[in-house]
């Protein structure tokens, strides 16, 4: 089994992220620009990055939806791992290492996390992920939304102990782009 580091995004990160985003969404487009604007949202929005055995291998995108609250929704809005690098455990730590430090900075800011939100495909295997990871469970499924079904995932209860082993994220990059 390989080593998964899990750390937040840095600006020399976006060309290899963006390659990522490409390939793992094939339906969207301009991947680079895509990925350049949300991260100029931070901290709305957060990048982390896995790498293993020295390559960048995937990466998860959390939002913060609704302006910035005391009790925090956020939405994982996007998680991919390159081709050469599935089913080898990295979207479980991508979720699992970046998320409790997403918290952390919510309760530097006084904030805490309430609930975190995903959608994603009806028949998209990834749902036993986010279940495993989050908790998270189909609360609505919504026809034809992008290029298929839909389904809107909740976890209420995201920061759940876990069984699995937390090493924590790497803290470069604190800051978005710009």
């Amino acid at each position: 089994m390989h080593s998964v580091l899990v750390r937040r995004l840095i600006e020399q990160d976006v060309p290899k992220v963006a390659e990522i985003h490409a390939e793992a969404f094939s339906r969207q487009g301009q991947s680079t620009e895509w990925i350049r604007c949300n991260v100029r949202a931070f901290p709305r929005m957060r990048y982390y990055v896995a790498e293993m055995d020295g390559s960048l291998s995937g990466f998860v995108l959390w939002t913060e939806k609704s302006g910035f609250r005391t009790h925090v929704v956020l939405e994982l809005e996007q998680i991919a791992v390159a081709v050469r690098s599935r089913r080898q455990g990295i979207g479980e730590a991508l979720i699992v290492q970046s998320l409790p430090d997403v918290a952390g900075q919510l309760a530097d800011r006084g904030a805490a996390l309430k609930t975190v939100f995903v959608t994603t495909r009806a028949d998209n295997s990834a749902q036993r992920l986010y279940r495993k990871t989050l908790g998270a469970e189909v609360e609505a499924s919504l026809p034809l939304l992008y290029s298929a079904d839909e389904v809107f995932m909740v976890a209420r209860d995201p920061l759940r102990p876990d069984p699995a082993p937390n090493t924590g994220v790497r803290k470069s990059g604190a800051r978005g782009l710009g």
